[in-house]
């Protein structure tokens, strides 16, 4: 019962997430660039594989392999029409190369800002950094794209290979699994390389591979769907092919973004699974005391080692040592780590809680509060209730009887105003 709730809670914050990052106007944008980049991106790999002899007519076999493994039947008539675009686009003059190029470059600068958004970063790559990475997804992709394909043909061809799997039956299994793997390390790269943050090798894996299942069940439903809904056809004619291939691109993308918003609570787990997490206000303390702490015995400090001690999510991480470093107490190295800047020493507690943006946390938030505490913040906790209660009973006055002055102090205040 106790994981049953569990997975629930999970799946709500998921969901809730998916939501607040606004993933649905975000799949509907990108479905809009992707429509405007793809034919650049077809153009662009038929470019880099045709200036490599051995991998000439890769470029039409990728093209040919995506749309059998990776899009719905009713793909096949778009295929025909984005190969006559891509033909018609190779003729371009330099000048519409270079808007060729551009345009497939915004299309990777929006997946890039997508993804930053539910990282919730918020500084991309500029400069030389993004322009080193789309250029090397532009370049290098193509050609490891044909690299695979020449390879895995060549080794197909052989007779040993053929011969040992004929004997182990693993000849249709083999290729059947092959677009599934490829999809994963596509998937998986794109989650650890795109967003301008360091993602973990195994959740980025258990990214890509949750999400190749989940389009492999898609294309199956989509393709069901065509099946039993010919009316599309008696609708759009010969265009019908085009709206269902749109339709494809928005349900891939909203798979990607949910993979995405997978990944990235992969690492927050720990925090997420806590139902009543600590107060800004108090973790800020823990993060500064740990910070403290690191810096005395000259040993680095970042989130990762942070949640080794205790679960904070990478939001909560973020806003502590922001606000924190706005009351000058932290300072942001250019590799995005954060290092103490001030002596604590000459640090005192109240000021600081009066100046951090959450205030002084209420009494219900700090009752509910169940995580095992250093003692000193045990200790502070103590006091806070204590000086929460005393406050509550301080100013349990009503407002009317605020504001009724006592006579005594109306006679002299009309006294003090009257001219001598």
């Amino acid at each position: 019962m106790v994981k049953i709730e569990s997975a629930l809670h999970y799946l709500r914050y998921l969901l809730r997430r998916f939501a607040e990052d606004g993933c649905l106007q975000r799949a509907s944008a990108l479905t809009y660039t992707t429509l405007f980049a793809v034919v650049p991106m077809m153009t662009v790999t038929y470019s880099m594989l045709s200036a490599i002899p051995s991998f000439q007519g890769v470029g039409e076999q990728i093209q040919s392999y995506i749309f059998q493994n990776f899009v719905p039947s009713a793909g096949a008539t778009v295929e025909q029409y984005l190969e006559g675009f891509s033909h018609q686009a190779r003729q371009l003059t330099a000048v519409g190369v270079v808007f060729l190029i551009v345009t497939a470059f915004l299309m990777l600068r929006s997946i890039e800002s997508a993804l930053n958004a539910i990282w919730r970063v918020e500084q991309g790559r500029r400069g030389l950094s993004g322009f080193l990475l789309y250029w090397a997804i532009l370049s290098l992709g193509p050609l490891l794209l044909g690299l695979g394909f020449v390879l895995t043909s060549y080794v197909t061809s052989l007779k040993l290979f053929t011969d040992t799997t004929e004997m182990l039956g693993l000849g249709s299994w083999l290729f059947q699994v092959l677009p599934f793997c490829m999809s994963v390390a596509a998937f998986c790269l794109i989650y650890m390389a795109v967003p301008n943050r360091k993602v973990l090798f195994r959740h980025a894996f258990v990214g890509g591979v949750l999400v190749s299942l989940m389009l492999e069940v898609a294309k199956a439903l989509f393709g069901l769907f065509i099946s039993l809904s010919p009316s599309y056809q008696l609708i759009y004619g010969a265009f019908a092919a085009v709206p269902l291939f749109l339709l494809w691109i928005y349900l891939g993308w909203l798979i990607v973004l949910i993979g995405a918003e997978l990944v990235r609570s992969l690492s927050d787990l720990p925090a997420i699974m806590i139902r009543n997490p600590l107060p800004n206000t108090l973790q800020a303390l823990l993060v500064l005391e740990a910070f403290d702490r690191a810096f005395s015995e000259g040993k680095p400090m970042g989130r990762e080692l942070y949640q080794q001690r205790r679960p904070i999510s990478m939001e909560q991480w973020e806003c502590c040592c922001r606000a924190l470093a706005h009351q000058g107490l932290l300072r942001e190295e250019e590799e995005g780590d954060w290092v103490l800047s001030r002596n604590l020493a000459t640090v005192e507690l109240w000021p600081l809680i009066r100046r951090l943006p959450w205030g002084l946390p209420s009494a219900d938030a700090l009752k509910a509060i169940r995580e095992p505490l250093p003692s000193w913040l045990t200790e502070l906790l103590e006091q806070l209730q204590r000086f929460d209660a005393a406050g509550r009973e301080r100013f349990s006055t009503s407002l009317s009887g605020l504001f009724k002055e006592s006579p005594a102090v109306e006679v002299e205040a009309r006294d003090r105003n009257t001219p001598s």
